[in-house]
């Protein structure tokens, strides 16, 4: 819900009481010069217990070195955590003051910071706002519509998340709700996941694509509602992981594009959900196999040389977005691998390329491509705060450790951020934003570290520091120790949409042992406990959980210990 308040202050007396009386015209800047700053509020994203806000600060008055905005709010909300600012509260005051690297604020100058918080009964704006003691003028950029209004139903906007309200899906949060303290969490919004033709209309009695858009309008009311779908079922889906095998087989491309893509974008065109942001998630698991797992590579599998050589996941992928793409409310978000994938250099620039070559494919173009989505369903951890890629040890590169293995990124935000990077340097427009799949990639508990390893040598330093407490960055299928990680939240840093829970918590990513189904789903031994491994996690035990279900099926014992582990713990 994006909410913003105007105070004008004038600096006009008018004669009040005389029939007819002249009052001379100001000109239209005479009151922004007499304002010493002006303040922006805006809450860009709230649900039933929180929310998160973005402030920008306006400074006319002489250039500061330094700076702090001060706030109070009428009810009971609470700071959790911010970005950009030092965040502080004292009963319902808040200062916000400059970081080392912004406090510089010239005249007419602006710096921006944002943060997340938690309310009961109504969130109420704060009404005054003062910069270093001086009380400012409160903005929302004038009267009429203009860049911090709402925009129109079926209007393209930069940010889906912005200024929105995200689809709870209600399946997911029974299942939640019906867990021990999961009720915590169930308000949570999640992916609608649709992997298989029959997802369309509603998997045994359950809730088909037309049935979410239509609770999807029930929960948006009059605000602004994004509706998270991941299309996930191409041909041949998944070569190098059995687990997550699909219904196609690896040359049924014609029967992807009639029976699965085809009416998904019937449906998302109906003018009854005009007025909902539709973010797609398409294809995870897909196009980063054609590069890391194909031949010549000693992790090459069948399967994934067989999807290079037809090259039905480019088509099936570029279909997709050409399709989806042209609803005007629909935003496509590719799948980017993450940086335990695709962030070394034989890795990194021909992904990149490769997501090009498929945004060109089928009559797809760049332009029907809004952003990426990475750590979809995977663990690699936000940000480790205890080293950098720049560190070193007794003269070794911290790259040289056996955890981050020569990698040029040691965690999701600072690859998804290069990521975007070279994708707009090969042609991909310059404002495509990137998720991050943050749904279980907190490693909190009592295992996660407060400071950095011993310096003994490299892998002490990074193995006693890391958050990700993985044996091996290779390792993915339900994962031990792992916890919740940042909730979902619009605009938390530079070139991030959004952090998602496109993976809902509790959903297995494959089955502990061999279960007989008719999904399509096999058995993938890196779901194994017991499993001692293979050249792509350097043969490394798996660290699955045991008794797990086959992917996508509900399992307790996971959801249980994602809630423990969590990060922000609940």
């Amino acid at each position: 819900m994006s909410r913003t308040r105007t105070a004008i202050l004038a600096a006009v007396a008018l004669v009040a009481g005389t029939a007819g009386a002249a009052v001379a015209a100001i000109p239209p800047d005479a009151d922004v010069a007499a304002i010493p700053c002006t303040v922006d509020y805006k809450v860009q994203n709230q649900w039933d217990s929180g929310f998160t806000a973005a402030v920008t600060v306006t400074n006319n008055s002489a250039a500061k070195s330094s700076w702090a905005v001060k706030w109070s709010y009428a009810g009971n909300q609470k700071v959790t955590s911010g970005w950009n600012a030092k965040l502080s509260q004292s009963g319902t005051a808040v200062t916000a003051a400059n970081e080392s690297y912004n406090g510089t604020l010239g005249t007419g100058s602006s710096v921006s910071f944002g943060f997340n918080g938690t309310y009961s009964g109504t969130n109420a704006l704060p009404t005054t706002f003062t910069l270093d003691g001086v009380t400012c003028n409160v903005d929302d950029g004038g009267s009429g519509p203009g860049p911090t209004d709402p925009p129109g139903p079926g209007t393209k906007v930069d940010n889906p998340y912005a200024g929105a309200k995200v689809y709870v899906n209600p399946e997911w949060k029974a299942k939640a709700t019906a867990e021990t303290g999961g009720s915590r969490i169930a308000n949570q919004p999640t992916g609608v996941w649709l992997d298989r033709i029959a997802a369309i209309n509603g998997v045994n009695g359950g809730m088909g694509l037309r049935a979410h858009l239509d609770a999807a309008l029930a929960q948006k009311g009059s605000d602004e509602m994004v509706v998270q779908l991941v299309i996930y079922n191409l041909p041949g889906r998944d070569c190098a992981a059995l687990a997550s095998n699909g219904e196609l087989g690896p040359t049924e491309i014609d029967k992807y594009k009639t029976q699965y893509i085809d009416p998904i974008a019937a449906i998302l065109a109906d003018t009854k959900y005009a007025g909902l942001r539709i973010v797609t998630t398409v294809e995870i698991d897909s196009l980063p196999n054609l590069v890391t797992n194909v031949s010549p590579r000693a992790t090459a599998t069948a399967n994934c040389d067989t999807m290079k050589a037809n090259g039905n996941y480019v088509k099936g992928v570029g279909y997709a977005l050409n399709k989806l793409g042209d609803a005007p409310n629909v935003y496509n978000y590719v799948d980017a691998g993450h940086h335990g994938w695709l962030g070394w250099d034989d890795n990194f620039a021909p992904s990149a390329a490769l997501f090009k070559e498929a945004a060109t494919a089928e009559g797809a173009t760049v332009a029907d491509v809004h952003g990426f989505i990475v750590n979809t369903a995977n663990y690699s951890a936000l940000k480790e705060n205890h080293f950098t890629i720049n560190d070193s040890v007794n003269g070794a590169s911290v790259r040289t450790s056996k955890w981050i293995d020569w990698n040029r990124y040691v965690d999701e935000q600072s690859y998804a951020q290069a990521m975007r990077t070279q994708l707009v340097s090969i042609g991909f427009p310059s404002g495509i934003g990137m998720l991050i799949d943050t749904s279980r990639n907190g490693w909190g508990g009592t295992a996660r570290p407060t400071g950095p390893g011993a310096t003994t040598n490299v892998d002490t330093y990074v193995d006693g520091g890391r958050y990700d407490r993985r044996i091996h960055l290779g390792n993915w299928c339900n994962q031990s120790g792992a916890g919740l990680g940042e909730r979902p939240q619009a605009s938390p840093a530079t070139g991030i949409d959004a952090y998602v829970w496109m993976k809902p918590p509790g959903e297995s990513d494959g089955s502990s042992t061999a279960i007989p189904n008719d999904e399509g789903k096999g058995f993938d031994r890196m779901c194994d406990p017991t499993y001692t491994g293979n050249p792509r996690n350097n043969n490394n035990m798996s660290g699955a959980l045991a008794n797990a279900p086959l992917s996508g099926h509900w399992f307790s014992a996971q959801f249980q210990e994602l809630m423990k582990n969590a990060y922000p713990a609940l």
